[in-house]
């Protein structure tokens, strides 16, 4: 398996890093998981057209995990795709996807069926999938799972209120975990369990943690550094992958890493835009 992180920022914006969005290549399958700011150029930047995605999966709906999903979904068909595209996401993506492809775009749509000859509705090509937990799709050599994450659900939304999805990739014996937005919990662990590679949100170092807000995203809503080192080896994983990082001078990132390592022995990367993981 090949990954590419496409955008390991968050909502705040920063030139070195878009939203969030990564790529996950087995063979010639492509998936892609969330469609953050930013996505599809980050795509082409590796060489990678929008048409050959075969598979999207979105982990919540925050607007920094969906933002261009209807930039990337246009700029696909407009480009030439002529094949399938399942999108894969929590209960209301469908209804998402709708109202881009049924509102925000229906005049863009209606203009390209009317002077282009002989294209095919996207709407035709487009497939939804509000998922729940359990085996979400799999072809003949990888398949892919889903689990429910906490991702401010412990303040009293409840998943039904807010769903909020991570994902485990299985292909040749390997396993890529992939956190979402999310801090320590049950379904992390079911996803990350045994992994060779985490890729996981790691939004806030220790030091930085001087405020009630700050306590209150730590514990609640995503991960800070200690945390992930102790997510990392209470599963075993082999490789971790820190991503979703809000943006800090470089003396905080060492205290990041630091508080990392602390927790995890083994073999850490800070996630940076294009970089690629073979495993």
């Amino acid at each position: 398996m090949r990954i590419t992180l496409l955008g390991t920022g968050t909502p705040i914006p920063e030139p070195k890093r878009q939203a969030s969005a990564l790529l996950v290549e087995v063979g010639d399958v492509k998936l892609l998981f969330d469609a953050g700011r930013g996505v599809t150029t980050q795509l082409a930047s590796v060489g990678i057209e929008p048409q050959q995605i075969g598979f999207i999966f979105i982990t919540h709906h925050h607007y920094d995990h969906l933002g261009n999903l209807g930039e990337f979904l246009l700029t696909s068909w407009h480009n030439g795709r002529e094949s399938r595209l399942d999108v894969y996401g929590p209960p209301g993506t469908a209804e998402i996807v709708a109202a881009l492809l049924g509102q925000v775009y229906a005049r863009d749509i209606a203009f390209a069926l009317f002077t282009v000859e002989g294209v095919t509705d996207i709407r035709e090509l487009v497939r939804v999938w509000d998922i729940a937990p359990g085996l979400v799709c799999e072809g003949d050599k990888w398949r892919v799972l889903a689990a429910y994450v906490d991702h401010g659900n412990s303040l009293g939304l409840s998943q039904e209120e807010w769903p909020c999805l991570g994902y485990r990739i299985e292909a040749k014996g390997k396993v890529v975990a992939i956190s979402g937005d999310t801090v320590a919990c049950d379904g992390l662990d079911f996803l990350a369990r045994g992994a060779d590679v985490l890729i996981q949100c790691c939004y806030l170092a220790e030091d930085e943690i001087t405020n009630r807000a700050f306590q209150r995203l730590a514990r609640h809503v995503i991960a800070s550094s200690q945390q992930v080192g102790r997510i990392a080896a209470h599963n075993g994983v082999k490789k971790l992958v820190l991503t979703h990082i809000r943006p800090k001078p470089e003396a905080m990132m060492h205290s990041l890493i630091k508080d990392v390592r602390d927790g995890y022995g083994g073999d850490v990367l800070v996630g940076e835009d294009l970089m690629i993981i073979e495993i």
